[in-house]
């Protein structure tokens, strides 16, 4: 199976200077499975708006469906709801996020391994598409840019999820790379300047570089080709130390030619089939965190019926029959799990004199 694309978008990720990037992306998909995820902004009070923007832009800008995959808080979520997440990023192949902070965004994701998640989407063919804060997030190193830039913090770095290092890049990504909203101060390298960008850059090992990407304009990274190439309307920047090289919009460089900050790629990881139905259902019956993570199966199953060719009828009901045994049981922290888990996928739960029922509510 060949291998996949890392997109990294500078700014513009659902405006129309960027359509032309996720149609190209879209394209090399023969059924695309796309998902959108909140997290970079899951602190913000217009989390809905946001979230609607970016499906109404695929719906008609692309003609293409996305479906927003809701992660906004590790803390404030239940175990089965975070496999769930992971799960759906499991099932895509187009796995799109934008604005916010990449430190929050980092805090979130860190905690659930979802690097291991995205590397295995790549692995299987498939597109990460990942734009100004979560773009941040792509590289060995991150920069908490609302700390140094609206905090006051010093320059320092944080862990990244090092998704070019399937690439064999040993860099770090800084989106808004000629953002220019200043107008008499510095607000380029994604507003926190060249001054400080300078000072973060000599943090570095001397094998790393940065990837810097101008706004409106996208970094391809295919890693089948092992090529780079730049899409919209301004420069990709790589620098190492104080050596920079300028790629501009239509160029395609195979990767081997950046230079510092290049290093053998990493060995590819062979995702596993998926359980059957009967290894789910005992796994849920033994409980604990494999337990967990097959009842969210089993509930994203029973939510896909149609799609996958199965009645979701008996799977509701085998949820709903191990929840009414946890309540006898009195294994609360079980049965709250797995009404959460059903309430996820759209199946409401009702305990009444009669016994249990279950409805779908979406």
């Amino acid at each position: 199976m060949p291998l996949g694309v890392l997109a990294l978008m500078g700014s513009g990720e659902i405006g129309p200077s960027m359509t032309k990037v996720h149609r190209n992306l879209l394209n090399r998909l023969p059924q695309p499975k796309a998902i959108s995820l909140d997290t970079p902004y899951g602190f913000q009070e217009n989390v809905p708006q946001m979230t609607e923007k970016i499906v109404q832009y695929f719906d008609v800008s692309l003609t293409t469906p996305i479906k927003p995959v809701a992660f906004q808080s590790y803390l404030a979520s239940s175990a089965v709801a975070r496999e769930q997440f992971k799960q759906a990023i499991n099932s895509s192949n187009y796995v799109f996020a934008g604005p916010g902070s990449p430190s929050y965004a980092l805090a979130q994701w860190a905690p659930l391994g979802l690097a291991q998640n995205l590397r295995e989407v790549i692995e299987r063919g498939g597109v990460v598409c990942f734009s100004s804060a979560a773009a941040l997030t792509i590289g060995r190193y991150t920069a908490p840019i609302y700390e140094i830039y609206k905090v006051g913090d010093a320059p320092y770095w944080l862990d990244g999820m090092d998704l070019l290092g399937l690439a064999g890049l040993n860099a770090a990504v800084i989106p808004h790379f000629d953002n220019a909203e200043g107008g008499n101060y510095d607000t380029s390298c994604c507003y926190i300047g060249r001054r400080r960008l300078n000072e973060l850059i000599a943090q570095l090992p001397e094998d790393y570089s940065v990837l810097g990407i101008d706004e409106h304009t996208a970094a391809v990274v295919d890693l089948e080709t092992q090529t780079l190439e730049v899409i919209g309307k301004g420069v990709v920047h790589w620098i190492s130390g104080e050596t920079e090289k300028k790629f501009e919009t239509g160029q395609t460089i195979p990767l081997s030619e950046l230079g510092t900050g290049i290093r053998a790629q990493a060995a590819a990881v062979v995702p596993s089939d998926p359980n059957s139905v009967e290894d789910l259902a005992h796994q849920a019956e033994l409980g604990g965190p494999n337990g967990l993570a097959a009842i969210a199966r089993l509930a994203t199953l029973a939510s896909q019926g149609s799609e996958s060719h199965i009645d979701p009828s008996p799977l509701i009901e085998a949820l709903v029959e191990r929840r009414n045994r946890a309540r006898l049981e009195k294994d609360w922290a079980l049965s709250d799990e797995l009404r959460d888990a059903l309430l996820l996928v759209g199946v409401e739960i009702q305990d009444g004199a009669d016994g249990t029922t279950w409805k779908r509510i979406s």
